[in-house]
């Protein structure tokens, strides 16, 4: 697995992994599967512990990019986002590979392959080695939809948002009342209480900021998608 160290946001499918290095934390980027899904490997630079954001799919990809080596990083967590079925089909295999543990929403923990360790609820944190996430739920494109914030204290916000907010709008959803239910979430628990440097992480394609989004919510809201 060829990493690159100079991070844009953007990765190919079936191409290279992309890292961010920060302080405190690591963030490798990786698109697998072909739906376009992308998996983040976040590691503590401290301890080596490590917490995989949605074995979406190719575990042979995600085991190379996590290492063979005796120096591999201990995957401790692997973190669902949502039920979709496209962001858990190499759960069983990477975390079963790793002995990791498995979480995920109550709400959305029936439908997955790996009934998970632990249930992540709004406002709870999930730890990797010395960093901390926190758990904000977003409710819309799943009742169980989560996204994961770090906190960098030596930088801005970083935010995972899985298939609830993407540049250009919120996650694809079922109804009125979900789409309604979701950009009130994203707009009360996320645009409304984080800077516009916070760099966010979706569940596929290219990152973005909340800066460069927020002056297209009011659109978002009137279009109803």
């Amino acid at each position: 697995m060829n990493v690159v160290d100079t991070y844009t946001g953007h990765v190919e499918p079936g191409g290279d992994a992309a890292r961010r290095t920060l302080p405190k934390l690591t963030i490798t980027k990786l698109s697998v599967g072909p739906m376009d899904n992308n998996a983040y490997l976040l590691i503590c630079r401290a301890s080596g512990e490590a917490l995989l954001i949605d074995a979406a799919a190719d575990p042979e990809r995600i085991s190379d990019l996590i290492g063979h080596g005796p120096d591999r990083p201990a995957l401790r967590t692997v973190v669902t986002t949502h039920q979709h079925a496209d962001h858990w089909q190499a759960l069983g295999a990477v975390a079963g590979a790793n002995g990791s543990n498995t979480a995920a929403h109550p709400a959305d923990a029936d439908p997955l392959p790996v009934p998970p360790d632990f249930l992540l609820e709004h406002g709870d944190t999930v730890s990797v080695g010395e960093c901390e996430l926190e758990v904000i739920h977003l409710r819309g494109h799943t009742p169980g939809s989560i996204a994961l914030l770090y906190r960098d204290p030596d930088g801005h916000p970083h935010l995972f948002t899985g298939d609830s907010l993407f540049p250009g709008g919120v996650g694809k959803t079922g109804s009125p009342e979900d789409f309604r239910s979701l950009i009130d979430d994203v707009t009360s628990r996320i645009f409304d209480v984080l800077p516009d440097e916070t760099w966010f992480y979706p569940g596929h394609g290219d990152d973005s900021t909340l800066g460069e989004q927020r002056p297209h919510l009011d659109e978002w809201r009137s279009r109803g998608w």
